[in-house]
C-alpha cells in the first residue's frame, strides 16, 4: 500500500543499492589490489584482512607487509581516500533506510488513526479496485468525508494522492477492521471488492456492527442481489447492467446525457442532486415550503419534497407545510446544499438521515 513518503523511501531504497554496489567494488579493487601486491605469497584471507582494515581505519598490524613496496603504499592511500568516503555513504544510507524509514511509516499511521478518529457521519469505500476509487472520487469532490479499507498490499496509487485519502489496510469483512474504520460512526458504506461473496460478508458484517448504516454494495453477477439484499445491503448497483443502460440513454437521450455528464464532470461549480432530511428539532417542521426559501438561495434549486413512506412530490407547492422526516430533493454545489443542511437539517438530522435512507 502506497503511503505518504514511499517515493522518498523508494529514492532511498535505490541509494542503498547504489551504496552497496559501490561498497563491493571496493572492496572486491582492494583485494585484488592487495593479492597482486603480495605476489600470492599469503592466502585471500590475509588481501581481505588489509582491505577490511584500511578501510575501517582501525589500524591493526599489516599481515602484507608495504614497508618496501612504494607501489603497496600507494594502493592503500588511494584506498583509503575513496574507501573510507564510500563506507561513510554505505553507513549513512542504511542508518537512513531503516530509521526514517520506520519513522516515517509510524508517524503515518499514528496520523491516519487520529484523522479517521475524528469522522462522524462518514463513508466507508471496501475495494481498491476502479469502481472503489471512482466512488472515492465522487465522495471527495461532493465534500463528503470518506475512507477506504483496501486488502493488505494492494496498489492504491489510483485511488488519490495519499496524503488526502484516508485509509485502513485489512480485510473489511472482519469487525476489527470495520471498527477501526469507525463503521459505528459512519452514515455509510460501499462494499466495492472484486467478489461477491466477499461483498456479502462485508454487507453482513458492517450490518450486524451498526444496524443504522446505509449499504449500497457493488454485485458482478445479478443472480446474488437476493444475497446481498438478505445480507443487509440497503441497494446493489451491477457496474455492467449501469453501463448497458447508459449506453441506451445516449442512443436515445443524448442532450440529457450530456447535461449530466456536464453537471458532474464540472470541477468548479460541483452541482449535485441532493438531498437535506429535515431531522428532530429541525425549524422547518410546521413552516410552509416557500417559507424556507430555497429557491432564493443562490445556486440552489428545489426539485421535489419525499415523504418518509417514500412518496414523492415533484416541484412541491410553497403552501405546502413540512414534517419531520421529509426529504427536500435540491440541486446545487456543496457549499450550498451545507448550508441548507446547517438551516434545516436539525439535531436530529443524522438519525433522521439514517432512518430514510434505510426505507
Amino acid at each position: 500500500m502506497e503511503r505518504p513518503g514511499d517515493r522518498q523511501l523508494a529514492q532511498m531504497r535505490r541509494q542503498l543499492l547504489t551504496a552497496g554496489a559501490a561498497m563491493l567494488v571496493v572492496f572486491t579493487v582492494g583485494v585484488v589490489g592487495y593479492a597482486m601486491i603480495d605476489h600470492g605469497e599469503h592466502r585471500l584471507l590475509d588481501a581481505l584482512y588489509m582491505t577490511v582494515i584500511t578501510l575501517t581505519t582501525v589500524g591493526y598490524s599489516e599481515v602484507i607487509p608495504l614497508d618496501n613496496h612504494p607501489g603497496g603504499r600507494v594502493f592503500t592511500m588511494i584506498l583509503l581516500v575513496f574507501g573510507a568516503g564510500i563506507i561513510v555513504y554505505f553507513a549513512s544510507s542504511v542508518t537512513a533506510f531503516f530509521v526514517e524509514g520506520q519513522l516515517r511509516d509510524v508517524f503515518w499511521r499514528r496520523r491516519m488513526r487520529k484523522a479517521i478518529g475524528e469522522l462522524k457521519e462518514h463513508f466507508i469505500v471496501a475495494g481498491a479496485g476502479t469502481v472503489a476509487a471512482h466512488v472515492l472520487a465522487e465522495l471527495r469532490r461532493v465534500q463528503r468525508p470518506a475512507l477506504a479499507i483496501v486488502p493488505a498490499g494492494a496498489d492504491v496509487s489510483h485511488l488519490g494522492d495519499p496524503d488526502e485519502v484516508l485509509l485502513v489496510e485489512g480485510d473489511a469483512a472482519e469487525e476489527e477492521v470495520l471498527r477501526a474504520a469507525g463503521v459505528m460512526r459512519a452514515a455509510g458504506i460501499v462494499p466495492a471488492l472484486e467478489g461477491d461473496r466477499d461483498n456479502v460478508l462485508v454487507t453482513l458484517t458492517a450490518r450486524q456492527l451498526n444496524p443504522m448504516i446505509r449499504i449500497v454494495a457493488m454485485v458482478s453477477d445479478t443472480r446474488n442481489v437476493s444475497k446481498l439484499e438478505r445480507a443487509g445491503a440497503d441497494a446493489v448497483a451491477n457496474p455492467p447492467l449501469i453501463g448497458g443502460m447508459r449506453l441506451a440513454s445516449l442512443l436515445i437521450r443524448p442532450g440529457v446525457v450530456t447535461f449530466l455528464d456536464r453537471m458532474l464532470r464540472d470541477q468548479d461549480k460541483n452541482l449535485r442532486v441532493e438531498e437535506v432530511v429535515i431531522g428532530a428539532g429541525s425549524a422547518a417542521i410546521g413552516e410552509r415550503v416557500g417559507a424556507l426559501g430555497v429557491n432564493e438561495m443562490p445556486g440552489v434549486l428545489l426539485v421535489a419534497l419525499v415523504e418518509p413512506d417514500g412518496s414523492y412530490q415533484f416541484k412541491p407547492d410553497d403552501a405546502r407545510s413540512l414534517r419531520e422526516g421529509e426529504t427536500l430533493i435540491v440541486m446545487g454545489g456543496p457549499a450550498a446544499v451545507a448550508e441548507l443542511r446547517r438551516r434545516w437539517g436539525g439535531h436530529g438530522y443524522a438519525e433522521a438521515l439514517s432512518d430514510s435512507l434505510a426505507r
